[in-house]
């Protein structure tokens, strides 16, 4: 397949390019810095601007994963009008470019995020639910997903890919865990209650394989484990992994008082199954917590 990724440099994209590679298929990735875009994924072609591609055979698939990283610093206004810019606005540039396109796509899957649901307490939720107290994250989410939305008036199949924060060997979630916990500072969020959705890299890899394979499939998926855990579960789980104490608590007002509305993201939570993920035949090759941070842990 000859296949477009936008967020191609990021933790997913790089692993998706490598995936690919390995396959056989052709990649573009379209990026503010496509000179580094060979280095970092994998031999795919960087391109700064859609026009670029003109020309050429026209692309099998789009993989839309663009988005300035939401949890690297405070919501001010300025990083409010970023995130928004680089994830809404832009997949609405990626939309109306693939209308304007001779020969189209057939499937376009864009990134969304678990974050869509908003703060679910202890509320069961799956892919048929609605958003729960709609905070920045989940209005951010919800508008990212409408302008992928309108790609079906083109005839695009449209899989919209709501991500649970990613576990993987290298960066992501464990990559600013595991200094605190390997030295034994780690400990719970505000009460550990939360629930917190989660996904191993390799899964999230293969789902995104699976979905865009899967002619049948469109709509709305949840990527995330079958079983989410409470935040104070996943704490002792990584201190058990790494041999290390997790009693140093961060308590909520501190996070609050530090991080404003983002806060919602470590207090926060989601019980959130896959359910329509699980409908559509796929197999998570980790679906368990312990072996899969073992096995996360084996390969750094």
């Amino acid at each position: 397949m000859r296949i477009l990724l936008t967020g191609g440099t990021g933790l997913i994209g790089r692993a998706l390019c490598e995936h690919w590679q390995r396959q056989g298929h052709e990649l573009f990735v379209w990026s503010r810095r496509p000179q580094q875009v060979a280095a970092l994924c994998s031999g795919a072609r960087g391109v700064a601007q859609l026009q670029q591609l003109e020309g050429l055979p026209p692309m099998d698939a789009v993989v839309n994963l663009a988005g300035a990283p939401i949890a690297d610093r405070p919501w001010t206004k300025a990083r409010r009008e970023l995130l928004w810019r680089s994830r809404v606005d832009l997949t609405r540039e990626l939309v109306e470019w693939l209308g304007r396109q001779p020969v189209r796509p057939r499937v376009l899957l864009s990134g969304s995020a678990t974050g869509w649901y908003g703060d679910g307490g202890d509320q069961p939720l799956d892919e048929h639910s609605a958003a729960t107290q709609p905070d920045f994250g989940s209005r951010l989410c919800a508008a990212w997903e409408q302008e992928a939305e309108h790609a079906r008036q083109w005839g695009l199949r449209v899989l919209l890919l709501r991500t649970a924060p990613v576990f993987a060997p290298q960066g992501g979630v464990l990559g600013r865990l595991l200094p605190p916990f390997r030295l034994g500072l780690g400990g719970r969020l505000g009460s550990g209650r939360q629930w917190m959705p989660w996904i191993h890299i390799d899964d999230q890899v293969a789902l995104i394989d699976h979905l865009l394979r899967s002619d049948d499939c469109s709509g709305i998926f949840n990527a995330c484990a079958p079983a989410p855990v409470r935040n104070l579960d996943f704490t002792q789980a990584l201190a058990h992994a790494l041999h290390r104490p997790a009693v140093l608590p961060a308590p909520a007002w501190a996070l609050r008082l530090a991080l404003g509305e983002m806060s919602v993201l470590l207090l926060g939570g989601q019980r959130l199954s896959p359910r329509r993920t699980q409908a559509t035949g796929f197999e998570w090759r980790h679906p368990a917590l312990a072996p899969a941070l073992a096995q996360l842990l084996h390969s750094t």
